[in-house]
């Protein structure tokens, strides 16, 4: 049977990857003999320009872990080999990066979640691509997500992340779950001294939604909660304007160990939000 490409959300554009060469799970091996020394040099400016905006906007556990994938800023100059990367991550927490062609389907995206694999796109935006692309890339996928799958509390969510969505997936509630890892593992963020700083890796990897994020007086920032959280829809091509707050990465964990199943029937009978949509003080507290 032929893997087909994935598409969330609405785009003019095609897909992009290889999917010819995936798996029945949709994983294959990164071609590392295909990056030209253009493609290395992407990565390397993204990384240097990224890792310099990170103090006082990025959370302290991600700028600890960024050593972790084996690059430091000022000696960066290629995109990193998966292989060597797991090595390390391996004896950290357990898990491995797997790569994959692009975006996957739901199903195999939550089984390799709950067997502590992460999927990994190869290929690199273009440099007339360099600010903005609409889906991951390797240097999204390898600087923003990759760091915090060190961190054992924050691995062990990714993977309870993934449990959860199997069943979500058999119950229908897919869309609802989703909701949860954009404003959590793509777009959160969590207090730290004394104001907030960015997890998630949408915002990390982003020159720009990073210091929208953390610092602009526009976008609304409420409180995490499930039910809020997984009735709020969301843009895939413009910066957020609701984020969601946490204090801490165990307070994560701990919100996803409940069944969901009742939380998945009480959403069913109410509206959706619309992801600009202000929430006011009083409905807060209530």
């Amino acid at each position: 049977m032929a893997i087909e490409p994935v598409v969330y959300g609405a785009s003019d554009r095609p897909p992009r990857g290889d999917y010819a060469r995936a798996g029945a799970d949709y994983t294959c091996t990164q071609d590392y003999a295909a990056y030209t020394a253009q493609d290395h040099d992407t990565y390397a400016r993204l990384f240097r320009r990224q890792a310099a905006l990170l103090p006082g906007l990025a959370c302290d556990e991600f700028i600890a872990a960024l050593p972790s994938l084996g690059q430091r800023p000022e000696d960066v100059d290629r995109i990193p080999r998966f292989d060597e990367v797991n090595e390390r991550l391996l004896r950290a927490t357990g898990w491995q990066l797997v790569t994959v062609p692009g975006l996957i389907p739901e199903v195999p995206f939550f089984t390799l979640l709950s067997e502590r694999r992460f999927p990994v796109t190869d290929w690199i935006r273009r440099p007339d691509e360099f600010d903005y692309i609409v889906e991951p890339d390797v240097f999204h996928d390898l600087f923003g997500h990759v760091p915090l799958l060190f961190n054992p509390v924050f691995a062990d969510y990714v993977q309870r992340y993934g449990q959860g969505g199997l069943k979500a997936h058999a119950l229908g509630a897919c869309e609802q779950l989703s909701r949860l890892y954009w404003y959590t593992i793509e777009f959160g963020l969590i207090r730290q001294h004394g104001g907030l700083r960015a997890y998630g890796a949408g915002i990390l990897s982003s020159s720009g939604e990073l210091r929208h994020a953390v610092q602009s007086p526009e976008p609304q920032r409420l409180p995490l909660q499930l039910e809020r959280t997984m009735r709020t829809r969301y843009k895939i091509d413009s910066y957020q304007s609701t984020y969601f707050e946490i204090d801490s990465f165990q307070q994560l964990f701990d919100l996803t160990e409940a069944d969901f199943s009742p939380l998945y029937e009480r959403l069913r009978g109410l509206p959706e939000l619309a992801a600009d949509q202000v929430e006011h003080p009083a409905a807060l507290a209530a």
